[in-house]
């Protein structure tokens, strides 16, 4: 993975890491750490992760008083890319009964008998709220492709076990997320691009810090064996469905703090792109509450 040790405003920054078309993506291109932001360092960066983990509560309030447009951000990464600490600072201020996350996990029996996008599009955001995918179908062009004996175990018939069988998944993601963008739900797809560098330091402190050691798993470090077909795994994913209504984040990931603001600012401008207000009460609801008004004020104790 490369790095890039020159200076880049937000605005730039953010513009770079947004993929809207695949068609030429490098993800060798995409560097995994950032010299600094211009006039941006870590204290300055944790401040206004603080101000925007205020903006967005405020925002994911208009999201559910309108309840028409919902939110759908997904969270890929290598293991120890630092998804779960994302979601948890950037979504620590919004209220919890507008936000669902779901983890997507090794699909059971039930699932197994479905096919794959079955239990994804169950745990698709309803109009208002926002959802949160931590891993999500992607995984099926991911994990299963490095490992494409996982095939086996989810009944794909033996004649349709074929390499053709990524291009139909790429294509059939697409056409669902385009299915969602159409209902009015807001797609947005984080890739936290990680080094290999940075995850070996990590799972040593996994290992080292007794605080960390839930955290760490033999598999996942085992995997590093397969470093660079995962690496070709996500080239491919984001070049054949990055699309303008559901972008691909690639967001460096070797600095922790950089990698939330950068997530934090891509969603606010996703949402204050909607120009959400507080809608306008319909006319009989005008008329009860003064009605109401008037009964609560009858009820005022005598003086």
């Amino acid at each position: 993975m490369t790095h890039m040790g020159q200076t880049l405003d937000l605005a730039r920054l953010l513009a770079r890491c947004r993929v809207e078309d695949g068609a030429h993506f490098d993800l060798a291109a995409h560097p995994t750490r950032i010299g600094r932001i211009d006039g941006i360092g870590k204290k300055e960066g944790e401040e206004m992760l603080r101000k925007g983990v205020q903006r967005l509560s405020e925002l994911q309030t208009l999201l559910y008083a309108n309840g028409t447009w919902s939110l759908l951000l997904v969270f890929q990464a290598l293991d120890a890319g630092g998804k779960d600490g994302v979601i948890k600072h950037v979504m620590s201020g919004v209220n919890p009964q507008g936000v669902t996350v779901t983890s997507f996990k090794q699909p059971g029996p039930v699932e197994l008998e479905h096919d794959y996008l079955w239990r994804v599009h169950m745990a698709a955001p309803t109009c208002g709220r926002i959802g949160i995918f931590n891993r999500s179908h992607y995984e099926e062009v991911l994990v299963t492709r490095v490992h494409p004996e996982i095939l086996v175990g989810q009944k794909i018939p033996p004649a349709l076990r074929t390499d053709a069988i990524w291009e139909d998944r790429y294509r059939d993601i697409r056409h669902f997320e385009q299915y969602l963008a159409n209902q009015g739900t807001v797609v947005l797809k984080f890739f936290l691009n990680l080094s290999k560098e940075e995850q070996r330091r990590r799972f040593l402190k996994r290992i080292d810090e007794d605080r960390k050691h839930w955290k760490f798993s033999p598999s996942d470090a085992r995997e590093r064996t397969h470093w660079d077909a995962y690496q070709t795994a996500y080239r491919e994913a984001i070049r054949h469905t990055a699309q303008p209504r559901a972008p691909w984040i690639v967001v460096p990931a070797d600095r922790k703090w950089m990698t939330r603001l950068l997530v934090m600012e891509t969603i606010i401008h996703a949402l204050e792109s909607l120009k959400l207000t507080i809608p306008e009460p319909a006319p009989e609801l005008v008329t009860d509450m003064e009605t109401v008004r008037r009964e609560l004020e009858a009820e005022a104790p005598k003086t």
